[in-house]
């Protein structure tokens, strides 16, 4: 058993899952970061300029009855299609994915800056 602890140590302290934790903590601010963006400030404007339509309240009721709200359709025990939802969802990765492709874009052309500067350099 000892071994095991041992051994699961070294893992756990190995450069890669620290790096990993580090990257969890802060993927877990950063979309807590863009939601916020979603919701209270391109939603709105979004809605502004579609006469005030909020994504988050768009919704399909798949009963005969009509309800206001998804929510007095789902209290209801109505089944109902929360398109709303799905699109600010959508938004969200959106930003998150486009988010992430410009960190990796600029981690790799610093990379490459280093590693062209490391070649032309005959002391490395």
């Amino acid at each position: 058993m000892r071994r095991i602890l041992m051994e699961f140590r070294e893992f756990a302290q190995r450069g890669n899952v620290m790096d990993l934790a580090v990257g969890l903590v802060i993927g877990t601010a950063f979309k807590d970061i863009t939601n916020s963006l979603v919701k209270d400030i391109i939603t709105p404007v979004i809605g502004a300029l579609t006469g005030g339509v909020n994504f988050e309240h768009l919704f399909l009721s798949l009963a005969v009855t009509q309800y206001a709200t998804v929510e007095q359709a789902q209290e209801a025990g109505v089944a109902t299609l929360a398109y709303g939802k799905f699109i600010t969802q959508v938004l969200e990765f959106v930003i998150i994915a486009f988010a992430m492709f410009m960190i990796v874009r600029t981690m790799n052309r610093l990379a490459r800056e280093v590693e062209h500067r490391t070649d032309g350099d005959p002391s490395t």
